[in-house]
């Protein structure tokens, strides 16, 4: 290589050359560096990351005080297996996310590696606490990408393809306002369900994402997710909130649940909680996580020490800095701005989303508003030449999500606006 302009094409030929087709990357970018909600790539260009790894990056890039506690870790134990001893950061992490989500009540937690094998042990805690095999999720849910939790995701493409799929798993459907599904249908769609295809005794567990985001950022409402707590409690059902990427500030709240003030039995975390680290858990009510007997639950790098040492650093900075009432700020400002481009470009059929979890959803000019991929994926593009990375989401894949950092500064978001109108100006004329 002679020169940065001969990078990028380098690396993507390695690319080509050495990762199989079935792992998809969104944009053709090599990135060297980021700093908050920005990155550069391997020839310089800055870019705002309205993406944060799908979440991950709630705090932002490299932020010094994880950057520290991370180093500060390394001095003294990388890893020790937590099925071989017990350390500190690990228990100091657990007894903080039972008093963030359980409050004064009794609550365990037990970490792990990944979203998905945190939603894995928590099916089988439900499993083994009630003695049940089936579980309900919701069409449009995105809960990993292993056996169980593709089969528990809602959305047939590309997720399932020819991989088979977990036995004594149904779905449902999740509330759509902007389609006309209101809460009170899906409800009713729900007890369907339990009449004709599972008996309730035979449910372990209910799984659901306040708001589903593979799926295209919709949000239950409050009143749906009350029923919701209504109904598993009446027929004894391990309520499971998936908060994976709702969590830690993204809906500005601590986690999504919340904002219908109810009380889940088992919560799944990830993404967010360790600014970048791979680390995830299962909080949830004593009793319950008591379920499996002793070596049912485990994983040789669950609860890592680095990744303990990252996230017990992520809690106190959002602690010190406010940052789930700081998303929901930037929330308000970022929605307005997108409600601003919709009036403009009728092409943007809704704006949704809940605290700083935003999307918009990209349709057609008939009287269906048919989703429209090809348009959401030129403006994916357009953006990214403009300097604005973004993903899409959602069942037909029409879907624009934004999950930028809840460090970026309004100026940034401002930015970020104006790159997405000039995109849209290009596309649409």
């Amino acid at each position: 290589m002679n020169s940065k302009c001969e990078e990028t094409p380098y690396f993507l030929g390695q690319r080509d050359q050495f990762v199989p087709r079935g792992l998809v990357t969104a944009h053709p970018l090599v990135i060297d560096r980021a700093l908050g909600a920005e990155m550069w790539d391997v020839e310089g260009k800055r870019y705002l990351d309205f993406v944060g790894g799908i979440g991950v990056l709630n705090i932002g890039h490299n932020h010094p005080s994880v950057v520290a506690a991370v180093q500060a870790q390394l001095q003294k134990l990388s890893h020790a297996c937590f099925q071989v001893v017990n350390y500190r950061p690990y228990l100091d992490l657990v007894q903080k996310l039972c008093k963030l989500v359980g409050g004064e009540e009794a609550y365990k937690a037990a970490l792990f590696t990944s979203g998905a094998e945190a939603v894995e042990n928590a099916v089988k805690i439900a499993r083994a606490y009630t003695n049940r095999p089936a579980v309900i999720a919701f069409r449009g849910g995105f809960h990993g990408r292993t056996l169980l939790g593709s089969t528990l995701t809602g959305m047939s493409q590309p997720y399932k393809q020819n991989f088979g799929m977990a036995p004594e798993v149904f779905h449902t459907p999740y509330p759509n306002a902007y389609r006309g599904f209101t809460a009170e249908m899906a409800l009713q769609a729900l007890k369907e369900l339990l009449a004709t295809q599972v008996a309730p005794e035979r449910v372990a567990a209910i799984i659901i994402e306040p708001v589903q985001g593979d799926g295209g950022f919709l949000s239950a409402p409050a009143e749906f997710l009350q029923a919701l707590r209504g109904l598993t409690e009446q027929h004894g059902i391990v309520l499971i909130l998936d908060e994976v990427q709702t969590g830690f500030g993204r809906t500005g709240k601590w986690f999504g649940f919340q904002h219908a003030g109810i009380q889940p039995d088992l919560v799944t975390v990830a993404k967010s909680l360790a600014g970048g680290l791979p680390i995830s858990g299962v909080v949830g009510r004593a009793e319950i996580m008591d379920g499996p007997a002793p070596g049912g639950l485990g994983g040789t790098y669950g609860g890592n020490a680095l990744g303990c040492a990252a996230a017990l650093a992520v809690i106190d900075t959002y602690e010190r800095d406010q940052l789930p009432a700081r998303g929901e700020q930037l929330g308000a400002r970022l929605r307005k701005g997108l409600l601003g481009l919709q009036v403009r470009y009728p092409q943007i059929g809704d704006v949704r989303g809940t605290g700083f979890m935003l999307a918009i959803e990209l349709v057609k000019d008939d009287a269906a508003r048919s989703p429209d991929a090809e348009l959401t994926q030129q403006l994916i593009d357009e953006a990214r030449s403009g300097g604005l990375l973004v993903i899409k989401c959602g069942v037909y894949r029409n879907v624009m999500r934004f999950l930028a950092p809840l460090v970026v500064e309004e100026e940034q978001i401002d930015e970020a606006l104006d790159i997405l109108e000039a995109a849209l100006a290009r596309v649409l004329g």
